[in-house]
């Protein structure tokens, strides 16, 4: 999972709706998107919803298509499951985790299972392999659906599970909708909308419906309010007009209903923290960017901390400087980060201090300054020191 950049050229994770799965689990396709003028691979693989794709500057990069590598989680009814394929449906990779029973009041806490189980599953993904993975896909169960804050993205109540049926609301959604239309079942998305809506006397003013496979994914886009038209069909959507129909947009519910895209349009970016605590560092995401590829070449990179990566044939690891090596296809990439960085300028400076400072900096010259800043003690690269202090020393 690469990570973005402090570059000008912005490398980032986007994502793009796929079809959601009828009810729990059952074979499907992936499609998996390389290039965008290449056809789509398909694969027998159980994976549907939504698609993640890696992209600097409008333009795919990174690995060659074959050596990129797809990740795919499967939410089912009683757990979740992971498969790392390649471009050929080899699968590198796999694992699957049961939903923790997690109890809220006297039922079960369906939505925290859920998002554990998503960080689990990433966090089970092989920590060499991660740099390898260009585009993320998530399915989720056809109809389940959440009532969430539009500000926080919390849950508001509990999540009605694709199964659930709401009966009272049912004759009212009929009276509402053409005959026979997909909606007029008791367990369709729009059902169980009407029956909150009816049935709660909270504010609705900030309100929002998402699908599970839309809310677990914008956990890691952060965009509330996505969704697609097949997650969207069961709440009314018509895909052949790509719209809401108007006998849906006329109730007064309406203003909950989320944006629909069609399946394969990106719809964000992968969020920084989840980058950086489940992804590629921003170093390695650097070093792609740059597109060093011969051993040797090395690349710096200053966000919050500063790293350095180079690419070595050799694996180095030396706990005692904070040298570790990510693999990289055959390669090594070879560095460390340290404690200093953009974050403890930032603690001390404001934006415009720092472009104007940054103004009277002559990189051909070499700095007659000692200065070691740190936001606490400890230091991690170029030497493992808990104890390290900052310092603000001068050579002359």
């Amino acid at each position: 999972m690469l990570s973005s950049i402090t570059h000008s050229s912005t490398l980032s994770i986007l994502l793009y709706p796929l079809s959601p799965k009828p009810g729990c689990c059952s074979s499907r396709k992936l499609n998996v998107r390389t290039h965008p003028w290449e056809k789509s691979v398909e694969k027998s693989v159980k994976l549907r919803t939504m698609v993640v794709g890696c992209k600097i500057d409008n333009q795919e990069m990174g690995f060659q298509a074959s050596e990129r590598l797809y990740l795919g989680m499967d939410f089912g009814t009683s757990g979740a499951r992971y498969a790392l394929i390649d471009k050929q449906g080899t699968i590198h990779a796999e694992g699957k985790r049961e939903y923790p029973n997690y109890m809220k009041e006297d039922s079960l806490d369906w939505a925290l299972s859920w998002k554990t189980t998503l960080f689990s599953l990433l966090e089970d993904v092989p920590v060499h392999l991660r740099p390898l993975v260009s585009s993320i896909s998530l399915d989720g169960t056809s109809a389940t659906t959440l009532i969430i804050d539009s500000k926080t993205g919390e849950p508001l109540a509990r999540p009605y599970l694709y199964n659930e049926s709401c009966p009272d609301a049912l004759p009212l959604v009929k009276s509402i909708a053409p005959i026979n239309h997909t909606v007029c079942s008791g367990s369709s998305t729009l059902c169980k909308l009407v029956s909150w809506w009816n049935n709660d006397d909270s504010d609705k003013k900030s309100t929002m419906l998402l699908h599970q496979a839309d809310w677990l994914l914008w956990l890691l886009h952060g965009q509330l309010g996505v969704s697609d038209y097949n997650n969207a069909l069961k709440v009314g959507y018509d895909p052949e007009a790509d719209s809401y129909p108007d006998w849906l947009l006329s109730q007064p519910y309406a203003q909950l209903l989320p944006t629909v895209k069609a399946p394969g349009t990106s719809i964000g970016h992968l969020k920084g923290d989840i980058r950086t605590q489940f992804g590629t560092t921003d170093s390695i995401a650097a070093f792609l960017a740059a597109r060093a590829t011969k051993p040797g070449k090395a690349v710096t990179s200053l966000g919050s901390t500063l790293a350095i990566k180079l690419l070595s044939t050799t694996r180095i690891e030396d706990a005692r400087y904070g040298v570790y090596s990510h693999r990289l296809d055959n390669k090594w990439l070879v560095g460390g980060a340290s404690n200093t960085g953009g974050a403890v300028l930032k603690e001390n400076f404001s934006d415009e201090q720092l472009e104007k400072l940054s103004e009277h900096i002559n990189p051909m010259e070499a700095s007659p300054l000692d200065y070691y800043p740190l936001k606490s003690v400890g230091e991690r690269f170029p030497v493992a020191n808990l104890k390290m202090e900052p310092s603000d020393w001068y050579i002359h």
